[in-house]
């Protein structure tokens, strides 16, 4: 008979044995994801692929294929019949050390970092302080269904440590990098062009493609690098095409016309970027909220990744994202739910709060656009399409399982929904973390809810 998880049970545990044990599971469930992205406006998308009441066969940590009938006692089969089976989340941009301050009231970009983000990020100078917030960050990432992550860290090279090391335990898909800083910020906080690069050179060597790791070059935002910072930054990008690149653009106006005082040179905020070699294949940039039409062509020229916070952009007034002016233009737009300025590491509630965005500028974002934003799209966008965002054979099986609703008011509208599109795009608005049932990185579960369904 195929096996029930005792929702009482701590997840496995990362061991050898444990390893071992689940070389073989079969999951049992109602299993989604997309085949290919979706038109903007289509509810009945032919990129769904709907299998209900199917098992996903995992082998060796691999997804290794889908079928109706039960794959049988060679298997380790777990039965979560009647519950949603979805590939990992994958959070295109969020902030580690910023958990400490979420929810912080009453402030705009500018003022929120001086306020709470600098502050909490301080104390990740402590080699202790670092490693029990990575760690607690990496356990919170995996509650919420979320199993890769694009991260920003602190300024201090421990905090970048301890957070590959972190995820590296988990076995988790995560690209992140020591966040570049020499000016217009806190002592303590600064670092300078030699010391970073000598920092960035030392970690890309630890960790950059070590297991399921890699590394970014990470400007926080161009006002708080020097132009020197930048050049050192994009020749680092020059040198190895594999390492990514992470920073923000375009987030608020002030910050926009600060940029423009401090780069005159320049065409525009992205251009400051694209002059110091950081816009290409592996740039993910955040937010991209005051693009005009040529930053827009030159981001899709580029093949860079847009990370939409929507979450943080409706906390801090910053603006309504244009999707569908950035879609149009042939750019990639991955989800992000940027924490602490955005309120949850829930990607339901991040594509909640992106319909409603949408909805302000008069578009409809549907329930598979949506997902797609936050699995498949955001895995190609990171040119990591072969490894996650699907059920497709071959992939690294990070699996969720999600109760379809919880409480009285989501189960009666579950039972109403007339068609697939209605049913997933209730649960997306009406579901949270308390949805997670079980959280598998590469086969092994890694979280498992404690509480009953």
């Amino acid at each position: 008979m195929p096996q029930h998880p005792d929702p009482e049970q701590p997840a496995a545990a990362a061991t050898p044995s444990a390893q071992a044990a689940v070389e073989r599971i079969a999951i049992h469930g109602d299993l989604l994801d997309l085949a290919a992205a979706p038109a903007w406006a289509d509810p009945g998308s032919e990129a769904v692929r709907w299998r209900p009441d199917h098992w996903l066969l995992i082998e060796d940590g691999r997804i290794a294929g889908v079928q109706a009938q039960d794959p049988g006692a060679e298997w380790q089969r777990i039965d979560h019949r009647g519950r949603l089976v979805l590939p990992g989340f994958v959070d295109a941009h969020v902030h580690c050390p910023q958990i400490d301050m979420i929810a912080s009231y009453g402030a705009e970009l500018l003022d929120w970092l001086q306020t709470y983000t600098f502050a909490a990020e301080l104390r990740h100078a402590d080699p202790a302080h670092a490693a029990a917030g990575a760690e607690r960050f990496a356990d919170a990432l995996l509650s919420h269904g979320t199993t890769a992550a694009v991260v920003m860290p602190t300024v201090h090279k421990v905090s970048a440590e301890a957070l590959f090391a972190a995820a590296q335990r988990r076995g988790m898909r995560l690209v992140a990098g020591k966040v570049l800083m020499d000016r217009n910020a806190p002592e303590g906080l600064t670092d300078d062009v030699e010391q970073a690069e000598r920092d960035c050179r030392e970690l890309i060597e630890r960790w950059h493609g070590r297991d399921r790791l890699a590394y970014a070059v990470t400007v926080r935002f161009a006002p708080t690098s020097s132009p020197e910072q930048l050049a050192m930054a994009g020749a680092l990008c020059k040198e190895d095409p594999t390492l990514y690149a992470h920073t923000h653009v375009a987030e608020n106006r002030d910050e926009v016309r600060w940029v423009g005082e401090l780069y005159p040179e320049a065409r525009s905020y992205l251009d400051v970027y694209a002059r110091a070699g950081l816009l290409h294949r592996r740039s993910v940039l955040a937010h991209g909220i005051w693009l005009d039409a040529e930053d827009r062509a030159a981001l899709a020229d580029a093949g860079a990744v847009l990370a939409h916070s929507p979450s943080s952009n409706l906390f801090l007034g910053s603006g309504l994202f244009d999707w569908t002016a950035l879609a149009a233009r042939g750019a990639a737009i991955a989800m992000a739910s940027d924490v602490g300025a955005g309120t949850s590491l829930s990607m339901q509630r991040t594509l909640a709060d992106a319909y409603k965005v949408q909805a302000l500028r008069g578009q409809r974002l549907t329930a598979w656009a949506a997902l797609y934003a936050a699995t498949r799209g955001a895995a190609r966008a990171l040119a990591l399409e072969d490894e996650i965002g699907s059920f497709d054979a071959g992939c690294a099986a990070d699996v969720c399982v999600w109760d379809w609703a919880r409480g009285s008011v989501a189960e009666r509208r579950d039972e109403l929904a007339r068609s697939l599109h209605e049913r997933v795009f209730a649960w997306l608005v009406l579901s949270d973390e308390r949805n997670l049932v079980s959280a598998r990185v590469a086969g092994i579960e890694r979280y498992r809810r404690g509480d009953p369904p």
